[in-house]
């Protein structure tokens, strides 16, 4: 637990970009146990520019190796580097059952490579809960590049678009599941598309059904001007991975003009308030089901037919959020 007599001293860890603060103020946030909204307080005036960049597709793709050696090529530059890996929960432990350094093997042992497994604690879209508040401790850290492996979870790997700047979306050839995946939404979310595994038979075919699939939403009206690069790597053998840095950088500069990175980093935080404020009134709720006299008593309302439940919520809600002038 995290006490008030080394918060402070926690912090100077974390904003001297020390691994063990880095780990200790990570485990905070993710448990909720002691001060961990003073210490996200405390490390938000400090938060840097970092690029968060979102790693997703299906199960299978390769997508640990591909992070793992985008993160070693970024250390090269001479790059900080954060990675957050989602992980599925264990239904035993309750934590990631991965772990941070076993798909990692290159990454980690890198001094500038920050690398954690975080488990998704049940969040159904493929981004743990807590995953925009580990960013905040990464940038606190000074770090340049936020990568986020996403779990892999089919359509519900959209929310990765609410956390990071890019999104890469990765396949591998003869996939149909891949190429289903993205008719149902999921390219909607890529700003660029990996096909990772390229030295599998097949590959033509599936960036040739890519390339159909782009056709088709370039006739489809849309805000963005931004057309996904298809990238082929294979990231075991580190083929590809300049590639996909380069899309990734020119996806950065594309949304460095018109304020576009400003717009989508204000849409993270929108999110990010929303959900913190869904997260309050949910506390709220249960303290008001449990206080005598609380709505435990006023459901009896309901029950006999005197208030409809639609009374009582908007009863509830006006006594928690001021009403408007409008």
């Amino acid at each position: 637990m995290t006490s008030a007599m080394n918060l402070d001293e926690l912090i100077e860890g974390v904003l001297a970009g020390e691994d063990r603060a880095l780990a200790r103020a990570m485990s905070t946030i993710e448990n909720r146990t002691g001060q961990h909204r003073e210490l996200i307080e405390g490390l938000y005036p400090h938060r840097g520019e970092a690029r968060v960049i979102g790693v997703t597709g299906s199960p299978g793709v390769g997508k640990s190796t591909l992070v793992d050696r985008l993160a070693t090529a970024y250390a090269a530059d001479g790059l900080s580097v954060g990675v957050l890996a989602i992980d599925p929960q264990s239904p035993f432990s309750g934590g990631s059952i991965l772990g941070d350094r076993v798909r990692f093997d290159r990454s980690s042992g890198e001094p500038d490579v920050f690398v954690r497994s975080v488990s998704t604690r049940g969040a159904p879209g493929g981004i743990a809960t807590a995953t925009s508040e580990l960013t905040v401790v990464l940038e606190a850290a000074g770090m340049d590049r936020i990568l986020i492996e996403t779990v892999g979870a089919g359509q519900s790997e959209i929310d990765v678009v609410r956390v990071a700047d890019s999104v890469a979306v990765v396949l591998q050839p003869e996939t149909g599941d891949d190429v289903q995946m993205l008719k149902a939404g999921i390219l909607e979310t890529a700003d660029v598309l990996v096909v990772n595994k390229a030295d599998l038979p097949g590959v033509d075919q599936t960036i040739t059904r890519l390339q159909e699939m782009l056709e088709i939403a370039r006739h489809t009206p849309s805000e963005a001007a931004w057309e996904p690069p298809i990238v082929r790597t294979v990231a075991e053998r580190d083929e590809g991975i300049d590639g996909l840095r380069d899309a990734l950088h020119q996806h950065h500069e594309y949304l460095a003009e018109d304020s576009r990175l400003e717009e989508r980093r204000r849409r993270r935080h929108r999110a990010d308030l929303r959900r913190l404020a869904i997260a309050s009134f949910e506390r709220q709720l249960d303290r008001e089901f449990n206080r005598p006299g609380g709505l435990v008593e006023r459901i009896e309302c309901v029950e006999s037919g005197e208030q409809s439940p639609y009374h009582l919520v908007d009863e509830l809600l006006a006594n928690w959020i001021p009403e408007s002038d409008d």
